[in-house]
């Protein structure tokens, strides 16, 4: 079993990095672990670092909307406390509920209201990282608009702590709106789901969040047919106006608020209750420009489920085979695409990540930067660095 150090301060961090660089020793980073079945698998570690300890509130001041915090904060931990001030990080995702900070940056996790909000390169104004040659690197820092020199941050989110090692983060904050409401349309089809997804986006509305659910995910959440949502967040008026709007697309259903956490809390629990039960099983991401989103979603024979409003399709297999030839058949057509999550056993077989694109021989070469032995969590970003 490798050894496993948990720093409590940046510093030591710091320094079991580099002890590990001069001794050339092979780490694995992570935070509390939840996204392990996520991306790759980091090759045979001999030694494992958890920044779980890092977990502390840095700087917050709620009237300048920004906040430092510890890598190791549970993300969870972190939305309670800007909700007592009534604000908020609007990142979610598989797993997002039991997640560090560090682990959610570091995966580039979003959901359903990045379509409003952003993604966390949207968000993150700061960072502090840890190199493998023994430095605290700051980049950015508590202003929203930060303007200086090169933001090395945008660098570490997204990349699986495969160039150093997250101490802290940043975040410009969302005041959290007055009132929001989901509703919901049916559809026997999905191109009239997808023309009333085009409505949506074009007219007067401009919803948090633009979800299409496939026929079989909507019967896993107890729903029929193709299924539109439609958040809005803000001010009573502004919830009042556009439900009016939105009802112009067509029949629909406007959820209580405790339904409506149920029904955005439901499509976060997909992934991890699919591979509970399907230990083989994998779930496929591409990316798609607006048009073809529907051909994307269209093409799941089972569980799919579209961020349709971000091009973002997501398919769900219980074996890998099934995955590999959706993935395969995306990226002929054009697609980016990833199997995202998959079962430990089914990540050994599969090819996570078939066609980098010509950006790869540019992430090799920072990689080569930052950690030019190659020690630091390599293969976690899906194999391929």
């Amino acid at each position: 079993m490798p050894e496993i150090l948990q720093p409590t301060t940046p510093e030591e961090l710091r320094d079991h990095l580099a002890a590990a660089a001069r001794s050339k020793r092979s780490i694995e980073l992570f935070g509390a672990n939840t996204k392990r079945l996520m991306a790759g698998i980091p090759a045979s570690p001999a030694l494992q670092i958890s920044t779980s300890r890092l977990n502390r509130i840095v700087q917050y001041e709620p009237r300048d909307l920004t906040i430092s915090v510890e890598a190791g904060l549970p993300f969870a931990e972190l939305s309670r406390e800007l909700a007592r001030h009534g604000q908020m990080v609007p990142l979610d995702g598989a797993w997002s509920d039991e997640g560090t900070v560090g682990g959610m940056i570091a995966s580039n996790i979003s959901g359903s209201r990045r379509r409003l909000y952003g993604t966390a390169r949207d968000l993150v104004i700061g960072m502090k990282f840890a190199t493998m040659d023994g430095k605290l690197v700051q980049s950015g820092g508590m202003v929203v608009k930060n303007v200086a020199g090169l933001d090395m941050a945008k660098l570490m989110i997204g990349s699986f702590g495969t160039l150093a090692a997250i101490a802290s983060v940043n975040f410009k904050l969302i005041p959290i709106p007055a009132a929001s409401r989901t509703v919901l349309f049916s559809f026997d089809d999905l191109k009239t789901a997808m023309d009333a997804r085009a409505a949506a986006i074009r007219g007067f509305l401009n919803p948090a969040a633009v979800d299409i659910i496939n026929p079989v995910l909507s019967a896993q959440l107890n729903f029929k047919g193709f299924v539109l949502a439609l958040q809005f967040a803000g001010n009573e008026a502004v919830i009042e106006r556009s439900h009016r709007e939105a009802q112009k697309l067509g029949q629909m259903r406007a959820l209580p608020p405790e339904e409506e956490q149920r029904f955005w809390g439901a499509l976060r629990q997909v992934t991890p209750r699919h591979l509970e039960k399907f230990k083989e099983g994998a779930v496929v991401r591409v990316s798609t420009t607006l048009s073809e989103c529907s051909a994307a979603l269209g093409a799941v024979e089972g569980a799919g489920h579209a961020h349709a409003a971000s091009g973002i399709v997501r398919a769900w297999f219980s074996r890998p085979d099934t995955a590999t030839r959706y993935l395969t058949a995306a990226v002929k057509r054009g697609w980016k695409g990833v199997i995202e999550f998959s079962g430990e056993a089914a990540k050994r077989q599969l090819t996570l990540w078939p066609e980098p694109g010509a950006d790869l021989t540019i992430m090799k070469k920072v990689k080569q930067m930052f950690d030019p032995e190659g020690l630091l969590n390599a293969g976690r970003l899906y194999g391929v660095i």
